[in-house]
């Protein structure tokens, strides 16, 4: 007779379906809803006992997953700094002159906010009240003094308009990027490359070089 195989337990299930782990959660899903609390409510007033209130499940078992709020916070925004930094660093190479390049900026910036809108969201929105807080917003900062070059970059190659000082370009024209994350929904009408060029050519029409 056949051996009667051993009946299927939690763990085992957790274990064959992959990443769920111990609470019913992966460490993904937790992050992305931390995320989501903490643009809803505020990053201070979130705290692991009400994310724990929130997910239904202990604050042991969010433990299980992440150390601390300050490490979602880390993972967080990390993906979204290192996607505007390669975004960049991509058009800092890209093909034709330094206005071309700007360009590629811009349309970068925007198709990584789209793709990721509450990882941006909660980056834009610290206030630096805590020393993690202020090194992620000096690592913010830095991809804003690189835009800003990008922009100073094709002033100085007389390609485009220097009535406008290319510090507040930079940072208007990051300001409209950041603006979408009020209204942007990945599930309505525009797609991403649409809006990116959308984007892209509003701010470079308005920067152009006129006679």
């Amino acid at each position: 007779m056949a051996a009667t195989p051993p009946p299927t337990t939690h763990s085992s299930t957790a274990r064959e379906s992959g990443a769920r782990g111990r609470p019913g959660y992966s460490r993904e899903q937790i992050i992305r809803i931390a995320v989501a609390e903490f643009n809803a409510h505020g990053y201070e007033a979130t705290s692991m006992g009400k994310l724990a209130d929130r997910l239904g499940i202990s604050k042991s078992a969010i433990y299980h997953h992440v150390s601390s709020k300050e490490e979602i916070l880390v993972e967080a925004t990390d993906h979204a700094l290192s996607e505007l930094t390669a975004a960049l660093d991509d058009a800092a190479t890209a093909d034709g002159d330094s206005r071309e390049q700007l360009r590629a900026a811009i349309f970068g910036a925007t198709t990584v906010l789209c793709a990721n809108p509450d990882e941006v969201t909660l980056l834009i929105r610290l206030r630096g009240n805590t020393e993690v807080e202020q090194e992620i917003m000096e690592r913010r900062r830095s991809i804003t003094r690189d835009f800003i070059s990008h922009v100073k970059a094709a002033q100085q190659d007389e390609l485009l308009r220097t009535d406008i000082d290319a510090a507040l370009a930079g940072r208007l024209t990051l300001g409209t990027i950041n603006s979408i994350t009020e209204w942007y929904r990945p599930t309505g009408l525009l797609q991403p490359e649409e809006l990116a060029t959308a984007v892209t050519s509003m701010v470079m029409e308005g920067l152009a070089n006129r006679p």
